[in-house]
């Protein structure tokens, strides 16, 4: 079989065994064991654990990415830097050295493939990467197989085939922080001389089969954009598992949920779509999501019927308060007003919320990708609420469902909760005892929010969409900067646009119009 040609068949061509194939479930592409799982909070810990699963690695390493940036360094502060560390810090400095190091180590780099371009404003990485080339051991690869004006937005790493992580961090800048996420930190440095503001990120990482599904996903994209097999090592006498980051979960059952574009003999993947719209139809009592982007209309519908509801769950959404950059600004932000407006027509018992995080008067970016479902679903990864990562980009999540039969009955509920309760601690800029208490006495997360007040340096701020213009308004309905299909991008309200064509949503922005022109 041509390794050129793709689709399900290609997976199963290449699947190792250590997972299961094709899932039945709708949503899942493979469900896989973990025989440890940490989520890890936002970029300096990431960096830190990162750094030292590459180090303990001695087989392979796999690195797919959306961006991929060699100045940035992954250690920093007086302590790193103090340390006489003998280990590079700067990404394009460590590679290299690694191979030197462990002999026989293998590096595998694929980058999304349009993001070439930036090497013309990145000179330092042009010579990295020219260096890295010349270096045996170290494979760099440009992934283009996608439809035009769709990208590849997975970021996952897989070592020794043993340890992945899956989420939402690229190794590339502005990632890196702390979870004090300080209005002002000499740390958020990139390079010597570009500094960036406070971002909040999430990932997960696993060890055991699932390392091995998640290798499977990387072998096929490694295959499609031109290379040969990886080479699928043994495992290690020693997991490269980081011994100062602390075990999350055991033995726990993890799915695999992707989105793809069809391109060519590669067919077309919605799982992602498919599980948001199952995990929001199935919640009970809460839904906690973390996100970059709300503009997808199914997702917004999905949350609007169950808003009618006469006793809906409560949903909270932590978001940016702006997208970042310009063009993702005109694109996601005034489809976001206008579908959470929307939304917001059926929200009569007061459930729904969206909130923008602030440190000081700084509002901190939401790059994260998370849902919470009932404290039972725990879902990260690299998918966004838009619909680009619904139909248009490669994406990947990983989740982890307390209620399967290898998971129930063992406690993983509580775990989930502290994690949810956790990441409100972070951002309303308290301990998580005093959040539990919170939430334990007002018995909603919207009602510990409020309670805590809106005084303090990190603080959730209800998010009020401002006045647009008819011309941003005009943009956003198009739909055409964030189609629902690659043939819509650039096609102005192709398939009705934004709100679609005769359904809930439209109906519900209308509604919203006759209100104002009151």
């Amino acid at each position: 079989m041509s390794t050129k040609g793709g689709s399900d068949e290609l997976d199963r061509a290449i699947a190792s065994g250590k997972g299961e194939d094709a899932s039945a479930e709708k949503g899942i592409w493979r469900y896989a064991i973990a025989e440890k799982m940490t989520v890890i909070i936002d970029g300096e810990d990431y960096f830190a654990h990162v750094h030292t699963a590459m180090f303990n690695a001695r087989k392979q390493i796999v690195l797919i990415g959306w961006d991929f940036d060699t100045r940035i360094s992954l250690m920093r502060g007086e302590e790193w830097e103090n340390g006489n560390a003998k280990r590079p810090s700067r990404l394009g400095d460590y590679l290299p050295w690694l191979v030197k190091e462990h002999k026989g180590l293998d590096i595998r780099i694929l980058k999304w493939g349009l993001s070439w371009v930036q090497f013309f404003k990145r000179g330092r990485m042009a010579y990295d990467i020219a260096r890295m080339w010349m270096v045996d051991g170290i494979s760099f690869r440009f992934d283009s197989h996608h439809p035009p004006a769709c990208s590849h937005h997975q970021k996952i790493a897989v070592f020794d085939r043993e340890l992945a992580v899956c989420g939402g961090i690229d190794l590339t800048y502005d990632r890196w922080d702390t979870r004090d996420h300080l209005e002002d930190d000499p740390r958020r440095t990139n390079w010597p001389g570009n500094t960036h503001g406070p971002w909040h990120d999430i990932t997960v990482m696993m060890e055991g089969p699932i390392a091995g599904a998640l290798f499977d996903l990387c072998d096929t994209r490694w295959q499609l954009a031109g290379g040969d097999p990886l080479a699928r090592p043994e495992p290690p006498a020693a997991s490269p598992w980081p011994e100062k980051l602390k075990t999350g979960f055991e033995d726990v059952e993890i799915g695999l949920s992707r989105t793809r574009a069809a391109n060519g003999e590669v067919t077309a993947v919605c799982e992602v779509e498919e599980l948001f719209l199952a995990h929001i139809a199935r919640a009970k009592r809460l839904i906690y999501i973390e996100n970059q982007y709300f503009t997808s209309r199914k997702i917004a519908e999905a949350i609007a019927a169950r808003l009618v509801e006469a006793d809906p769950p409560e949903i909270v959404m932590v978001h940016p308060r702006n997208a970042d950059g310009w063009l993702e600004q005109q694109a996601m932000d005034h489809a976001r007003d206008l579908i959470s407006t929307a939304v917001e027509e059926t929200d009569g018992k007061d459930r729904f919320e969206l909130y923008v995080p602030y440190t000081g008067d700084t509002p901190i970016y939401v790059h994260a990708k998370l849902m919470i479902v009932d404290d039972e679903i725990l879902r990260i990864g690299s998918a966004n609420l838009n619909n680009r990562s619904l139909g248009l980009d490669s994406e990947c999540d990983t989740v982890l469902d307390a209620t399967r039969p290898h998971n129930a009955g063992r406690g993983l509920e509580e775990r989930i909760r502290e994690i949810r309760v956790s990441l409100l601690a972070e951002h309303c800029g308290v301990d998580e005892a005093e959040m539990q208490a919170a939430l334990d006495e007002h018995g909603t997360m919207q009602g510990a929010i409020a309670a805590l007040g809106s005084s303090g340096r990190r603080r959730l701020r209800p998010y009020v969409p401002p006045t647009k213009s008819e011309f941003q308004e005009w943009l956003a309905e198009s739909g055409m900067l964030d189609p629902e299909r690659p043939s819509g991008i650039l096609r102005p309200f192709a398939e009705g646009g934004l709100f679609g064509k005769g359904g809930r949503l439209r109906r519900l922005r209308d509604t919203a119009k006759r209100k104002l022109l009151k």
